[in-house]
């Protein structure tokens, strides 16, 4: 749903403009020195990047799914570390917080995670827990009027440098499965929670991606995510949920920029005296990526509108997620197919957007336990249908 067509041209032709101009020329020295540099952060925080979800009550723009969407796809056109700086904020990092969130909660870190004066992180998986993030080996224990918090979290997208983290741990032990998980906001500098240095990574440089280390962190009876236990796993998958639907864009993005730099590519590059857009199977690997990026992102609004209508779109998100990010794949590989030799090349665009959107497979849920879940959507309608 689109609220103002006006005002949303406004901010796309807004983002547009940043993306373009500001964080683009950017993107080889960011790949290099793997970092952003902070003038670009504080531009972010000046346009509102880091509030896009959250609701307009807490500072946020208060964007609904499709608008959302729509801002992704622009956003992430460039190399995708600038989203990730400011992505946590308005998707995955607030999200728990925006739906399930006390009050007081509320009032104390949105508006802090929509200026971007704080960066979120969601801290879900561990080593034994990935696909299976029922699986926490993190637990809690009570601890007087509190609790005391112990656990490995890996693989969280800007541990190395967050001040509030949503935590999962385990608060029933006797409890199977989703059961007895819950979740505690946390912030830097309470004892017992460090993050080690960031991990060296394939691609996405300048997001820094790592660890997450409790032990025997305290934490008061405040900190529990909504102030009741066991919920945190429902809270994980309502966040999720959005997520891969923001995720979908975020594979969008990357795929028309790779569109448009394989048609300049092949309009340029000559071989046999002519250039190699005339030649018929590279036509074909533009033509295909193009009818994938159409799809994906018809696919994506489709899905975003039905949740603005109030619709349960879990199955259509899984969709999303798991068709965006294959699809984004296959492009990137034709890509530097089409680049040639200098599609291999260190600093090759090409190259580059090749190693960062090979994650996009990964994480919010791997293509595999997409395909399960929609395997399995899919036979329950159909025995309510019978």
């Amino acid at each position: 749903m689109i609220r103002d067509p006006r005002r949303m041209e406004a901010l796309l032709a807004e983002v547009r403009r940043f993306v373009r101009t500001e964080c683009m020329p950017l993107e080889q020295q960011i790949d290099q020195s793997d970092e952003i540099p902070e003038p670009i952060v504080a531009r972010m925080r000046e346009l509102g990047l880091f509030g896009h979800s959250i609701p307009e009550a807490w500072g946020g723009a208060g964007l609904t799914a499709e608008e959302l969407s729509l801002v992704n796809i622009e956003v992430s056109q460039v190399a995708t570390t600038f989203r990730a700086r400011f992505g946590g904020n308005t998707g995955i990092a607030s999200e728990a917080l925006v739906v399930d969130g006390t009050t007081a909660q509320k009032d104390r870190y949105l508006p802090l995670l929509a200026s971007g004066e704080v960066t979120g992180c969601f801290a879900l998986t561990e080593p034994e827990a990935g696909s299976d993030a029922t699986a926490q080996q993190a637990v809690a224990l009570h601890d007087g009027d509190g609790w005391r918090i112990s656990g490995r979290k890996c693989y969280i997208t800007n541990a190395p440098i967050a001040n509030l983290f949503t935590v999962f741990a385990r608060t029933d032990c006797a409890a199977k499965g989703a059961a007895g998980i819950t979740a505690f906001l946390i912030e830097r500098g309470t004892p017992g929670l460090s993050t080690p240095e960031a991990y060296r990574k394939m691609g996405q440089h300048g997001s820094p991606v790592g660890e997450v280390l409790l032990e025997d962190c305290r934490v008061p009876a405040s900190a529990v995510l909504g102030g009741v236990e066991g919920q945190g796993f429902r809270s994980a998958m309502k966040a999720l949920n959005k997520q891969r639907i923001n995720l979908a864009g975020l594979c969008i993005g990357p795929a028309i920029r790779l569109v448009d730099e394989m048609v300049a590519r092949a309009r340029d590059r000559r071989q046999f005296g002519q250039a190699i857009a005339e030649f018929q199977l590279v036509q074909q690997m533009i033509a295909e990526s193009n009818v994938e990026v159409h799809a994906a992102r018809a696919l994506l609004l489709e899905t975003a509108r039905k949740r603005d209508d109030g619709q349960d779109v879990t199955m259509e998100a899984s969709m999303c997620k798991l068709f965006a990010s294959e699809m984004c794949g296959r492009v990137a590989d034709r890509a530097v197919q089409v680049f040639g030799g200098g599609g291999y090349i260190a600093d090759n665009v090409a190259e580059r957007f090749y190693r960062d959107v090979r994650l996009f497979r990964l994480y919010e849920g791997t293509s595999q336990i997409h395909l399960v879940n929609i395997a399995k959507r899919t036979m329950a309608l159909a025995a309510r249908a019978d």
